[in-house]
């Protein structure tokens, strides 16, 4: 099968300009060894490399070349598949931008084509190859520091110190996690994630339930996340309570239940925030909405979770309006290298702020997702990079700070 990569990355500033025509020498003999052949442009700062050849050499010669020193920030910006190459003829060819118009330099990349037909303007990646020349996509494109300029180190306090709580007599527990605003180091909620008693996972737990039983028991699950929050001393803490869409749907008189378990636990309904999946179907949309619509009356704030990745995210953005959407894990994943993931979360801001809808990207775990995730408009994080959920306690908090010196 016959794959294309094309990634852009930054120089390093200690590797001397006037190497370049060594490295790509020495580039070529080892692609044509693979049969891989592509172009090269370097306009004095980034390069643009098209790759092209079977998947598996392609793909090890890209890897060889993300671990090369002399460049950084990486991005993949297209990884595709097609009948022919479109530079066939050498394994390495070098356009330095400095030496050409700009003009002229894509005609000149044109005429060194050698699929079947006559690539046009059209083609996919001859248009990133217009993008790059014409330097339209530096809006969307980050310059990221070394990931250890950053120090993250767990600070304990009085809610971190407290003992852990075990909910007796329930037949789940929950795990606490911090969604977090890092330069203003502030916790904008802490949500309960619903666990088993010994701390397994949501689908050990709800794979012991019959499919009558899981709306029921989703429900009064909240009881028990309620009472624990109230026992570690969350009651002037904004909560995020999970809850599955169709539990509205199926289980009479849900909202007034939940009313109900926030009073008898001390908080009020303006502290509560519900997190609906987006990852299960909702049938029933109609009395979905009749719920959702109750809820926000009564002051309860509503999220979209794991946005992009399930049935209806565009569906619900455009039915009802929640108050956030979290930004699926899968999206937020090496963000830093993937152009795909970057231009789809650039949209969600984008649609997000449009509608005055607040947004949070979840499940992060590395500081160059953290600092892409905030050049690009994002303040609110939940993940790992941060602080891990603790069952039955609060944990401490990873707040970032800058290295001395860098």
């Amino acid at each position: 099968m016959l794959t294309t990569i094309i990634y852009r990355s930054h120089i390093c500033e200690d590797v001397p300009v006037n190497t370049l025509e060594e490295m790509v020498a020495t580039a070529n003999s080892k692609n044509r060894h693979a049969n891989v052949t592509g172009i090269l442009l370097f306009n004095g700062t980034h390069f643009f490399q098209l790759l092209e050849g079977p998947a598996e050499d392609v793909t090890a010669i890209y890897q060889h070349i993300c671990r090369d020193p002399r460049h950084h920030n990486v991005v993949e910006l297209l990884s595709d598949h097609g009948p022919n190459r479109r530079f066939g003829n050498v394994g390495m060819e070098l356009f330095d931008l400095r030496k050409y118009d700009r003009d002229e330099v894509l005609q000149k990349v044109l005429d060194k084509g050698t699929t079947k037909y006559q690539m046009t303007y059209n083609d996919r990646a001859l248009q990133f190859f217009r993008t790059f020349v014409d330097a339209t996509e530096k809006a969307n494109y980050f310059e990221l520091p070394p990931a250890d300029s950053w120090d993250f180190i767990p600070e304990d306090t009085p809610l971190s110190l407290q003992p852990e709580v075990v909910a007796k007599g329930a037949d789940c527990s929950f795990a606490f996690q911090p969604i977090v605003d890092p330069f203003m180091q502030q916790v904008v909620s802490w949500e309960a994630l619903i666990r088993t008693p010994t701390g397994d996972s949501p689908k050990a737990y709800f794979d012991t339930l019959s499919q009558a039983e899981i709306y029921w028991a989703d429900l009064n699950s909240k009881q028990v996340a309620l009472s624990m929050a109230c026992t570690l001393g969350l009651q002037t803490q904004v909560l995020s309570l999970n809850l599955l869409p169709m539990t509205l749907v199926n289980v009479p008189g849900a909202v007034d239940t939940l009313l109900t378990a926030i009073a008898a636990n001390g908080f009020v309904p303006e502290q509560i925030n519900i997190e609906f999946t987006e990852s299960e179907a909702i049938s029933r949309f109609d009395e979905f909405s009749h719920s959702v619509r109750q809820l926000k009356s009564a002051g309860i704030s509503v999220t979209i979770d794991h946005f992009g990745a399930g049935f209806a995210g565009l569906q619900l953005l455009a039915q009802f309006q929640p108050d956030r959407i979290k930004i699926n894990r899968d999206l937020i994943a090496n963000v830093h290298k993937s152009g795909p993931r970057q231009a789809i979360i650039q949209a969600i801001i984008k649609c997000c702020a449009s509608l005055e809808i607040r947004f949070c990207a979840v499940g992060v775990e590395l500081a160059e997702e953290w600092m892409w995730l905030e050049s690009a408009g994002i303040s609110e994080f939940q993940g790992h990079l941060f602080a891990s959920p603790r069952l039955g306690a609060i944990p401490a908090i990873a707040w970032p700070e800058k290295k001395y010196g860098l």
